[in-house]
């Protein structure tokens, strides 16, 4: 029988909802803040037995069903030929960013040679978790990566739109080959073993409604159709948009808590869908986490649905909170 969390998004009505945290390894457990006191961010995630540790982490402490590789959505801008760096108070930062049209690349460099770590890390968690849990990879989408190379770093977003508005054709130029990479990257994840993926286009909701349906739901629908496992779509801030990611053809669809679970189901048909738990209702008491938790579990009911945050974990989220919410999932019971 396949995973849960993999049934899950296959449709499939489970006994249990699967659950587990977008930025679940990091920076809220004090085991996270011990190994970087010994690395960088960097250097965590370039070496496979750091990052293995790291990723292991929150799956020993709350047992998820999903285990997320600890990486970064940057991390694939390396066989573009773009170098970063993470600053700490200010975010990543991109040393070659894209000015103009002349800087955009033709081509690539062979994903597995370039960031082969992150093959090896999957190596290490497939052997390690077995079939315990569902391993999860993932991409920043072509937008949110596209935002970051014209920026030169974190942004408003409002750069990359002016640079489509300048230079539309470099602006296509700059999405495709992006585009490209990116399904080769995930490609690639599962050659290594990941059961299902996450592409995460956070900042596409930046575009107009049809800006989206014109440049970015053909990719989405391309990097969807090139995958041979299940994968999730997560576009921040898209209530009121959401039959555009379906169109898009995913596995599934991740929901922020801006989005009305129930309301979603109607809209995403049998579409399967992820969320959406408010990451600041974990700052609550054990009793409040769970009460609202089982209010998203209601909602979405017992078919085709992954528990997850609306968005990922805040640094100092208690361990309590984080407890509750997992364990309000693996103690559920559907009639």
């Amino acid at each position: 029988m396949e995973k849960l969390l993999v049934r899950a998004l296959r449709g499939e009505r489970t006994e249990r909802p699967p659950v587990w945290m977008m930025r679940q390894a990091g920076r809220h457990l004090p085991e996270y803040r011990e190994i970087r006191e010994e690395y960088s961010f960097l250097e965590a995630i370039k070496t496979p037995a750091v990052a293995e540790e790291i990723t292991l982490q929150p799956w020993e402490r709350y047992r998820p069903d999903g285990v997320v590789m600890f990486s970064d959505i940057l991390t694939v801008l390396e066989p573009l030929g773009f170098d970063y760096r993470v600053e700490s108070g200010v975010g990543p930062v991109v040393e070659n960013p894209v000015d103009g049209p002349g800087d955009v690349p033709e081509t690539y460099a062979p994903v597995a040679e370039d960031i082969d770590y992150v093959g090896a890390l999957l190596d290490r968690l497939v052997e390690s978790v077995g079939d315990e849990a569902a391993v999860l990879g993932f991409a920043g989408g072509p937008f949110t990566l596209a935002s970051y190379i014209v920026a030169g770093g974190s942004s408003r977003h409002a750069e990359i739109r002016q640079f489509r508005a300048r230079h539309p054709e470099a602006f296509d130029a700059l999405l495709s080959v992006v585009t490209d990479v990116v399904a080769d990257y995930l490609e690639y994840q599962v050659a290594h073993g990941a059961d299902a993926v996450q592409l995460f286009d956070t900042y596409a909701a930046e575009l107009s409604p049809a800006d989206y349906r014109e440049f970015l739901l053909p990719l989405h629908r391309r990097i969807c159709a090139s995958v041979d496992v299940p994968v999730l779509l997560f576009v921040r801030n898209m209530a009121g948009r959401l039959d555009a990611l379906a169109d898009a053809d995913p596995d599934g669809v991740a929901l922020d808590w801006t989005v009305d679970l129930a309301a979603a189901r109607d809209e995403l048909g049998a579409t399967p869908v992820q969320g959406n738990l408010d990451p600041q209702y974990l700052f609550g008491d054990p009793d409040f986490v769970r009460e609202r938790t089982a209010e998203v579990i209601e909602a979405a009911g017992p078919r085709g649905h992954v528990l997850n945050l609306g968005h990922g974990l805040h640094r100092d989220t208690p361990i309590e909170g984080v407890s509750a919410f997992v364990e309000t999932a693996k103690e559920w019971v559907w009639d």
